[in-house]
């Protein structure tokens, strides 16, 4: 019998051909014993000087003869790594759900190595995926933008939820960077490719939606943020993945703060905390604690708001999640504000602006500068308190955070306005209805199409 053949290009070691050579030797086999029935000696020695590639029924023969596997043979792979590699991840992935960053990011870059050593893409991408989310819970933006984009196209053949897991992570680095309408334009973007290439993924559409919520909401596009979590509402009962269902309650939970319908709300959050224990991941916990007491702030119940926010701080401050850290803390400066208790309120922002880097987070950055302003009002010191406005101002223009733009030349125009500086506060008021006038409509391009099976 003889094989059918194409010409060989030069290879480098490691090929088909010097691997079949090496387990020959190693077995003691002639290039006869090794070739018969089914192929000549000649076959054999053309093929081991990588002259020829073997079909797939000569990989299948010569594997057998030489006692591997046809897998092993083909690919120089040892037998099972895939499966021992998949194994490793869902391993890394489960410390990092535990809040333990480094150590998952440590095993995710071994793992990394170890899959492009082997050649074995799907599990390359995935250790970029895990190294992207570890680098977003130590706030390092600009390495997790680096490890979702390197993934992409590694995902190219991926299922859609895959895909969108890669392109959430690069929103979230971008929306934490400040560029909430880059943020938008990259959900958006892959929630219209699904929809005109008929993917109807549930799960992937869910992710997507649940991610623009978040930069709809800072950039004042609240309607836009209700219909995202009315689709993903529409599209839960469809989801295979619990945790997904459980990050799209906590999210959707901010649509029903902003409409003020608080008790829903902090039931979205009950919902989503459940899960999170059921599935033991308590960095997703963390948020919802963080939610929570934010829900217990816009209600009134400033103790319950306290409570709630310091155990969101502990618990991601002892996984050094960082960025989402001085997120906290900025919401538990207010609180703490509202309580009476100012020094402590201020002495927490003060830290919290020396430790976060001015790259990272501005919009936390300048909510942080917001709150000592509003301390400088209490403590009578309106040179402080404008001060801090206009680096909040600063920070914010370029973001495009409508709401908080406007919140913030309503303070500063009131403050120049009890200074006898009307002039200057009639231009801040000016500048505040521009920012608040058309939210989201004017920077951000038509809505997504929404998808025809949201039905249950």
């Amino acid at each position: 019998m003889t094989d059918t053949t194409t010409p060989a290009e030069p290879v480098a070691s490691g090929t088909v051909g010097r691997r079949v050579h090496r387990l020959r030797v190693e077995r003691g086999l002639t290039q006869r014993q090794l070739a018969e029935p089914a192929y000549t000696a000649a076959y054999i020695s053309i093929l081991e000087s990588d002259r020829v590639r073997p079909s797939e029924a000569a990989l299948r023969h010569l594997a057998e003869r030489l006692g591997v596997t046809y897998e092993e043979l083909a690919t120089g792979r040892p037998p099972h790594i895939a499966t021992g590699l998949r194994g490793e991840l869902v391993d890394a992935q489960r410390l990092l759900a535990l809040g333990e960053g480094e150590p998952a990011a440590a095993a995710y870059r071994r793992l990394l190595a170890e899959a492009e050593r082997h050649g074995l893409e799907d599990e390359r991408a995935a250790a970029l995926l895990g190294l992207g989310q570890c680098a977003l819970f130590a706030g390092d933006l600009t390495a997790a933008r680096g490890h979702f984009e390197a993934a992409e196209p590694l995902l190219a053949g991926a299922p859609p939820v895959q895909r969108a897991r890669a392109v959430r992570g690069r929103a979230v680095a971008h929306l934490l960077a400040g560029e909430l309408r880059y943020s938008c334009y990259l959900l958006e973007s892959a929630i219209d490719g699904l929809n005109a290439a008929g993917l109807q993924d549930p799960d992937a559409l869910v992710l997507l939606y649940t991610a623009a919520i978040a930069p709809y909401l800072d950039m004042g596009a609240h309607a836009r943020a209700a219909q995202a979590a009315e689709i993903a509402l529409g599209l839960a009962p469809q989801v295979t993945d619990p945790a997904l269902v459980a990050g799209m309650h906590r999210t959707v939970a901010r649509t029903l703060l902003a409409e003020g319908r608080t008790a829903e709300a902090d039931a979205s959050l009950a919902r989503a905390a459940a899960l999170y224990e059921q599935l033991q991941i308590r960095t997703e916990l963390a948020h919802c604690h963080w939610m929570r007491g934010y829900v217990h702030a816009q209600d009134g119940a400033l103790d319950a708001a306290a409570r709630e926010l310091t155990t969101a701080r502990d618990m991601l401050a002892a996984g050094r999640a960082e960025l989402y850290t001085a997120q906290v803390e900025v919401e538990l400066a207010d609180v703490l504000r509202r309580l009476g208790r100012r020094e402590e309120a201020g002495q927490l922002l003060v830290r919290l602006l020396d430790r976060l880097q001015p790259d990272r987070g501005p919009v936390h950055r300048a909510a942080a500068h917001r709150l000592l302003g509003l301390l400088a009002e209490d403590g009578a010191d309106s040179a402080a308190a404008e001060e801090h406005y206009g680096r909040a101002l600063a920070l914010l223009e370029p973001t495009g955070a409508a709401g908080d733009l406007a919140d913030l030349c309503r303070l500063l125009g009131d403050l120049q306005r009890r200074l006898g500086r009307t002039e200057a506060a009639l231009d801040t008021y000016r500048t505040g209805l521009g920012h608040a006038a058309a939210p989201g409509t004017t920077t951000l391009g038509p809505a997504p199409a929404q998808p025809p099976f949201t039905s249950a």
